[in-house]
């Protein structure tokens, strides 16, 4: 079910899962609905649009994950510490929202689950026989992007065995961020494909669902900064992935190391996971270059046939995070996303993909009720 709230100064998209079991699951955009505020503004309009949420339509429900899209984060980033002050994961990154304001949010969120900080340091959220582990904005300050990555991943496995855990048993999805894309990215992939050798992930067993797309940190420093996910308790057989192809390559055909999609299966639902899509065809060759019409039209194609494995549509899609490379891109592609996915949970930033010639690319989940007695309950 998708619902628009409006509040002073902001408006929030909300998708909710119900299927009549103890954990409801939301998935809700906060955007600021005026770019005349100052950011403090816009700051607090978003806050008390969230704090508004939790005392009436999402009452009892934890957030779990939270990331702000700011415009400035050097100059943002501090008031956002100090004024969300709520315990879960939090992310935040300099992609500007397109629609002229200065910061936007997106809140994942549950009810009846029990949360804190796991020994590690990872966000713990636990309920039934799993502990869903959720990390954000995690970076360093090493030598370049291949040194900054490979230091992450380090450190993201010390943490995950520390909780029991392998990366390649139990990491779902990862996120990387890279401050001038274009310049940093071929680091990041050397340190990723390295890292994962070492953990047994190559093309013969799997990789892990992920996005890399342009992405500033507070400090200029950064120039890779990691968000993921993780579940303990998760057995092998509840986790499957997506290749789609059909409509798409394997990532290691042009020396990348992530899936396209991964949906895990639980007795009573399916959690869907799409990496950053773009308009690509099955030999890895860019479609439609320099339309960004067709390249959207392209993208959705894609994902939906990457859903229509996990036999999901659109429909069960609950959130989406839209990257545009050329600012000017916004108008044409805002008039295409509110013509089919009005009042669906999705914001549209400013973000560099990876290869020059994919203006747009996006990410979302999806749920679906599911009865699988075999598979645990969520």
């Amino acid at each position: 079910m998708n619902k628009r709230l409006e509040y002073k100064n902001a408006f929030a998209d909300i998708f909710m899962f119900d299927n009549g079991t103890e954990v409801k699951e939301f998935q809700v955009m906060i955007h600021a609905n005026s770019s005349r505020l100052s950011f403090n503004q816009q700051l607090e309009a978003i806050i008390g649009a969230y704090n508004h949420l939790l005392s009436d339509e999402l009452q009892g429900a934890s957030a779990v994950f939270k990331r702000y899209f700011l415009s400035d984060a050097a100059n943002q980033a501090d008031d956002v510490i100090v004024n969300d002050v709520t315990d879960c994961a939090k992310s935040i990154i300099e992609q500007p929202p397109l629609d002229g304001t200065k910061i936007a949010l997106w809140v994942y969120l549950m009810t009846n689950v029990q949360t804190g900080i796991g020994k590690s340091g990872l966000y713990e959220v636990r309920h039934g026989a799993f502990r869903h582990l959720w990390n954000g904005s995690a970076h360093n300050m090493a030598a370049n992007s291949e040194y900054q990555t490979r230091l992450l991943f380090n450190e993201y496995n010390m943490q995950l065995i520390q909780e029991g855990c392998t990366l390649e048993a139990n990491c779902i999805r990862t996120w990387f961020f890279v401050n001038d894309v274009d310049l940093n990215y071929g680091g990041v992939v050397r340190a990723r494909n390295q890292f994962f050798f070492t953990q047994g992930l190559t093309v013969n067993t799997h990789f892990i669902a992920s996005t890399g797309i342009g992405g500033r940190q507070q400090d200029p420093n950064v120039l890779s900064q990691m968000d993921n996910y993780a579940i303990a308790g998760i057995q092998k057989e509840q986790i499957h992935y997506l290749y789609a192809p059909s409509h798409l390559n394997r990532t290691s055909d042009y020396g990348v190391s992530f899936e396209r999609g991964t949906y895990v299966d639980y007795a009573d639902r399916r959690h869907v996971f799409i990496s950053g899509t773009a308009s690509i065809n099955n030999k890895g060759e860019v479609m439609y270059p320099k339309d960004i019409v067709k390249q959207t039209h392209r993208m959705w194609e894609n994902v939906e046939a990457l859903l229509k494995e996990a036999d999901c549509t659109f429909e069960e899609v609950s959130e989406m995070v839209v990257y545009l490379r050329d600012i000017a891109d916004y108008g044409i592609v805002k008039e295409l996303y509110e013509e089919r996915f009005q009042g669906k949970p999705y914001v549209i930033v400013h973000a560099p993909v990876c290869r020059p010639g994919w203006l747009i690319e996006m990410e979302c989940m999806a749920i679906k009720k599911i009865s699988n007695p075999e598979n645990v309950a969520f």
